[in-house]
C-alpha cells in the first residue's frame, strides 16, 4: 500500500491485484505466495470498515468517502470471485453506505454529510453497487441516467481533473447495465480515447500522469475482450 494520507487507496487497488492474480493461479505454491498475504488484506478491509459502512484514507474506523469505498468494495468483490472468504455484514453496510451517498437527482456525492453529485463519483457510486452485487432497482437506474448525461464527446478535452478516473468506472457502469448504455458509451469512450492517445503511445492525465492515464486507459479499452475477473457478473 502507498504512504502518506491515502494509505486505503493503495491498498485497495493493491488487494484488487492479489485477487485477480490468485483467482487466475493455478500453480502448487498458490496459497503459501498469494492466499496468505490476500486473506490477511482482506481482513484490514473488513476490521475498517466505518460504523456507517464506508472507508477513509486511513486503515482505522474514522468516517468514510465514496471514492475509498468503491476501491475497497470492489476488491473484495474480486476476492470473493477468487474465492476467499467477505462477511456479509460488510457487504450490506457498504451498500447501505453507498446508497445514502446518493442525491435526489440520481448523482452521487463524496460523503454522506451532504454535496453536490459529481461525474466521478456517480460512475464510482454505480459501480460500488454493482461490486456489492446490486445491478438493477431505482438507485442504479437513477445514477446511470446520470451519468449518461455526460457522454463523451468526440473532440472534448480529457485534461479535465479526475477525467481518466470517472472514465474508468464509467465504462465498468455501462459494461454492467449492458445493452443501448454500453453500447452508446462505449462507442463514445472508443473514439475520444483513440483521438487523444499521445504519438508515443501514451495518454496524458492532467492531475496525476501518463503512467495513471494511460492504463485507465488501455483498461477502458480492452473491456470488451472481457479479460479481467471482477468485471464479469456474478
Amino acid at each position: 500500500a502507498t504512504g502518506g494520507q491515502d494509505q486505503m487507496y493503495g491498498h485497495g487497488f493493491a488487494t484488487l491485484f492479489l485477487s485477480e492474480a490468485y483467482g487466475m493461479s493455478f500453480y502448487q505454491d498458490r496459497e503459501e505466495v498469494l492466499g496468505k498475504k490476500l486473506r490477511a488484506a482482506v481482513n484490514l478491509i473488513v476490521q475498517t470498515q466505518s460504523n456507517t459502512g464506508g472507508w477513509r484514507y486511513q486503515p482505522r474506523k474514522s468516517d468514510a468517502d465514496l471514492s475509498i469505498t468503491i476501491c475497497q468494495i470492489m476488491a473484495l468483490r474480486a476476492a470473493r470471485d477468487a474465492g476467499i472468504d467477505v462477511p456479509n455484514a460488510t457487504r450490506k453496510k457498504c451498500i447501505d453506505y453507498v446508497k445514502k451517498s446518493q442525491n435526489a437527482d440520481g448523482g452521487f456525492r463524496y460523503t454522506i454529510n451532504g454535496g453536490g453529485s459529481s461525474f466521478p463519483l456517480s460512475a464510482a457510486g454505480v459501480v460500488a453497487l454493482n461490486s456489492a452485487g446490486i445491478y438493477d432497482g431505482p438507485a442504479v437506474e437513477k445514477g446511470l441516467k446520470f451519468i449518461m448525461r455526460q457522454l463523451p464527446r468526440r473532440g472534448s478535452s480529457t485534461s479535465g481533473s479526475y477525467y481518466y478516473y470517472g472514465q474508468y468506472y464509467a465504462a465498468q457502469a455501462m459494461w454492467h447495465a449492458g445493452g443501448e448504455f454500453w453500447t452508446k458509451w462505449y462507442t463514445a469512450i472508443r473514439d475520444v480515447l483513440l483521438k487523444s492517445q499521445r504519438t508515443d503511445g501514451s495518454w496524458l492525465d492532467g492531475h496525476v500522469g501518463a503512467e495513471f492515464g494511460t492504463a485507465m486507459a488501455c483498461i477502458i479499452l480492452q473491456l470488451p475482450k472481457n479479460y479481467i475477473p471482477v468485471f464479469s457478473e456474478g
